[in-house]
């Protein structure tokens, strides 16, 4: 296999590529995941917890939960470009750096009392999405917040996930059971725009 034709290595210079648009679109995507992370937030106590989110890109998500009362919040992203416009917008109270989901040699277990990750374990397919949750799970000591697709998915967004080669509909399947598997207590929380909040808790 051509390393440089890899699923990893093809997502990476697409969201590298795409890193502008998605700086400009910063505050737009926020207002899309407002709603999305204060129900999270009621779902897990966020306030004066240490977060950590998983694929941040821009670090809007991020950013979110700060606003809504968390005592410290990192970001990690494998694409270099999204690193930087994260530390454009969010870089002055959020610390963001580049790394591999599935192995975040840099933090020890329970790091963080909450991992989160919006819109991104959708996007590979379930083996390495359980490779992430073990390590997210690894990492927190409360919960895994989850913020992705369920239900009725758009025309246009069905269209770029086709693009991206994501497991987007195997995923809004399956997703539930593959937390039930691996978390002792797990929600769900349905949103209108085709999206949902994913809680798997713990202890």
């Amino acid at each position: 296999m051509n390393l440089k034709d890899s699923p990893d290595n093809r997502h990476k210079r697409i969201f590298n590529l795409i890193a502008p648009v998605y700086g400009l679109l910063d505050r737009y995507v926020r207002r899309n995941f407002e709603a999305a992370n204060r129900i999270a937030c009621r779902m897990v106590d966020v306030k004066g917890k240490r977060v950590l989110d998983i694929g941040t890109g821009t670090g809007a998500w991020a950013a979110l939960f700060l606003e809504n009362g968390a005592g410290e919040v990192h970001g990690i992203d494998f694409a270099e470009k999204m690193i930087r416009v994260a530390k454009k917008h969010h870089g002055e109270f959020i610390r963001f750096n580049t790394g591999d989901a599935m192995n975040i040699e840099n933090f020890e277990d329970q790091s963080f009392d909450i991992v989160t990750a919006s819109f991104v374990l959708h996007g590979v397919k379930e083996e390495k999405r359980r490779m992430i949750l073990s390590e997210m799970k690894r990492l927190s000591k409360d919960a895994v917040i989850i913020h992705d697709y369920h239900g009725p998915t758009a025309a246009f967004t069905r269209f770029l996930e086709y693009m991206e080669k994501s497991d987007y509909i195997h995923f809004k399947s399956n997703f539930y059971n593959e937390l039930t598997e691996m978390f002792p207590n797990v929600k769900r929380k349905n949103l209108r725009n085709g999206a949902a909040v994913y809680v798997g808790y713990v202890s």
